[in-house]
């Protein structure tokens, strides 16, 4: 089951998206430049072989749910997302709002 729902952060509004899987839910909240996700996303993979696609994004370990993604450090973050500010250690709703 994929579960789309609105988030509403400092009066701006994201987009949550769930995706049920077997033992495993992906999780993720995306603006309109970029996104944070759960531990499947593969930074390694954005910042090297796919790093002229430019993508900003921060991945956030052991979460389950929207809420512990958006309130989580950031566990790494791509090197556009660095370019914006984003770091590693941030919470996941700051690096939203610095991706407006």
């Amino acid at each position: 089951m994929i579960n789309l729902s609105p988030v509403e952060i400092e009066g701006h509004t994201f987009l949550a998206v769930s995706v049920l899987l077997p033992k495993t839910t992906l999780l993720a909240v995306t603006s309109e430049k970029g996104y944070i996700m759960c531990g499947a996303l593969d930074v390694g993979l954005l910042n090297e072989k796919l790093k002229d696609r430019k993508v900003i994004a921060g991945r956030a370990v052991g979460v389950r749910t929207i809420e512990q993604l958006l309130d989580a450090p950031l566990e790494s973050v791509t090197l556009e997302a660095e370019n914006l500010g984003i770091k590693k250690g941030m919470i996941g709703k700051d690096a939203l709002l610095k991706m407006l």
